[in-house]
Formats: C-alpha cells, sequence, structure tokens
C-alpha cells in the first residue's frame, strides 16, 4: 500500500486550471481499482492519495498519467507501509509481515 502526498508548486490559480482534468484522472484510478481515498490537504498545498497498488514501479506508471504530473503542478512523495494493525471497520487492508 502507499500513501502518495502531492505538494503543489505553482500557483492555485494554475493548479485550477487542471482540477478539473485531475478529478477525471482520479476517477478513473478509482474504476480501476488503484485508489482507495484522496482529497485535499488542509491547508490547500496539495493533497493525499491512499493506493493499493503493490509495485512501486507500477504506481508511477500511473502517477505519470496524473494532468498534475504532466504540467508539472505538483510534487509527489511516495510512502510504502503494510498495514498490519487496523480498525475493524478497516480489517480488509491489513497484511501479515
Amino acid at each position: 500500500m502507499f500513501i502518495i502526498s502531492l505538494t503543489y508548486i505553482k500557483d492555485l490559480k494554475i493548479v485550477e486550471e487542471h482540477l478539473k482534468d485531475h478529478v477525471e484522472y482520479l476517477k478513473e484510478q478509482y474504476s480501476k481499482g488503484y485508489f482507495m481515498a484522496s482529497g485535499r490537504k488542509v491547508p490547500r498545498t496539495g493533497g493525499v492519495i491512499l493506493s493499493n497498488i503493490k509495485d512501486k514501479k507500477d504506481l508511477m506508471e500511473v502517477l505519470k498519467e496524473d494532468p498534475f504530473y504532466k504540467n508539472e503542478v505538483a510534487k509527489y512523495e511516495i510512502t510504502q507501509f503494510i498495514p498490519s494493525m487496523t480498525s475493524k471497520k478497516l480489517d480488509f487492508l491489513r497484511e501479515e509481515l
């Protein structure tokens, strides 16, 4: 599982110009089952995506299709983790070590 932290590197006006396409991209990744959650950071300096893609190379190929990536609107910090403990509601995320 991966946490993708996006940080805007362009003015919010430019972010807004690409936001509709970014949202369409997110919807496509949800429909493929690649993303599990996403949303804006507070304050609005970027966003966060939770992905269940298993391989970082595969994840990078998916992220390269993001309009924010293509238009150099945001930088991406990727953290891989293994959820070994969860609440009961999130048991489906748990992985054995």
